[in-house]
């Protein structure tokens, strides 16, 4: 009688050891990585709520702040400025009409100034609005962003961990193996701690190498 197993025996033999070698490799470690509701306010564009939230007057503060602080609106005024100061200082086509020391022409100025004044105020105050927006986004965007870095740290650590346990269990099983094998075969165990020793001298050299070459260059 043939007692020899089948392929489809040792294959379901093979899998259900790897399966329990990997339960056992897994069992009892925490794979539950923490979750993290996104639940933060919309990120809002603080120029479109500040147009939202202008008034007819508000715009027409704004449109003769931006007017009267133009190089525009000083080349012009200087030139009717000009015009007048000479066709009331000397007589070329009609008679002066706003004679020295030009009491016409400082009573518009002053009211010029009185007027134009507090609509700057009003364009600013209507600035200082929106700047009060501005930060208040940013501290949102603040808050939003430590809250996701903390997550993502809190991510990593428990990844970690995680990355810990699991090669302590490999180096648990490792000592299992090479304790078997040495009962086995004690040469064969000893040359195999031997290679293993040397490939993790090999891999810490060349760790030290990357660091080294990384300090370079970032040097």
């Amino acid at each position: 009688m043939d007692i020899t197993p089948s392929s489809d025996a040792l294959v379901q033999n093979r899998t259900r050891v790897h399966q329990h070698e990997r339960k056992g490799l897994l069992e009892g470690i925490h794979f539950k990585f923490p979750k993290f509701k996104h639940e933060h306010p919309p990120v809002i564009d603080v120029n479109e709520v500040a147009d939202e939230r202008m008034t007819v007057g508000q715009r027409i503060a704004d449109g003769v702040a931006a007017t009267m602080g133009s190089w525009r609106f000083i080349i012009i005024q200087s030139c009717i400025l000009a015009a007048w100061l000479v066709l009331n200082s000397i007589q070329l086509i009609f008679r002066p009409f706003d004679e020295y020391p030009f009491i016409l022409l400082n009573l518009m100025l002053s009211f010029e100034a009185a007027y134009s004044a507090p609509i700057i105020m009003m364009s600013q105050n209507r600035q200082a609005e929106k700047d009060r927006i501005m930060a208040e986004s940013d501290y949102h965007c603040n808050i939003k962003g430590e809250e996701e870095t903390r997550n993502i740290m809190e991510h990593l650590d428990h990844q970690d961990t995680v990355i810990m346990q699991i090669i302590k269990r490999m180096e648990a099983q490792h000592e299992e193996v090479l304790y078997h094998l040495s009962r086995l075969d004690p040469e064969l165990a000893r040359r195999l701690g031997m290679d293993i020793q040397e490939v993790s001298k090999e891999i810490v050299e060349e760790e030290k190498e990357t660091d080294e070459s990384n300090i370079t260059g970032n040097s």
